[in-house]
């Protein structure tokens, strides 16, 4: 990821999705892998003779699955410093209602029609506010970098 100060608002936000769906990746990746391991396993407990290949195999399937929680828990860890640091920058907002909009939008993956339904705000309003927190929030970021 680029450094914040080549970003724009929408898309610094942005990055909470795109983390939160590697993730998504990570957790389907570790559960095929965790499932060819006790394929794996399975197949060498049963056999009275060892063969190398499936000691390779099972070798092999354990270290991607290290591999894989490793890399799991690092986009773990980078969500949840974003997350944070994303939540810190929208309390700087002047209208509580606006951070809330963008904290919906950009930090739970909400849709706008249901931010609005929750805040019992129209829809309207809603993509109105939207675009005034976005861009006060853009006047934090470009301060931020400078």
């Amino acid at each position: 990821a680029g450094g914040v100060e080549t970003m724009n608002a929408k898309e610094y936000l942005g990055q909470a999705y795109r983390l939160d769906q590697h993730i998504n990746d990570r957790l389907m990746q570790l559960s095929q892998l965790r499932a060819l391991t006790q394929r794996i396993t399975t197949a060498y407990d049963g056999e009275v003779v060892s063969r190398t290949r499936n000691v390779h195999a099972l070798e092999d399937s354990v270290i991607r699955l290290m591999e894989a929680e490793q890399e799991y828990v690092e986009a773990e860890r980078q969500y949840s410093d974003l997350r944070n640091q994303v939540c810190s920058l929208l309390q700087r907002l002047d209208d509580p209602m606006n951070a809330d909009i963008l904290r919906l939008r950009y930090v739970e993956h909400k849709r706008m029609p249901a931010i609005a339904k929750e805040l019992h705000l129209s829809r309207s309003s809603i993509y109105s506010r939207h675009e005034i927190a976005l861009s006060e929030l853009q006047g934090i970021l470009q301060t931020q970098s400078t």
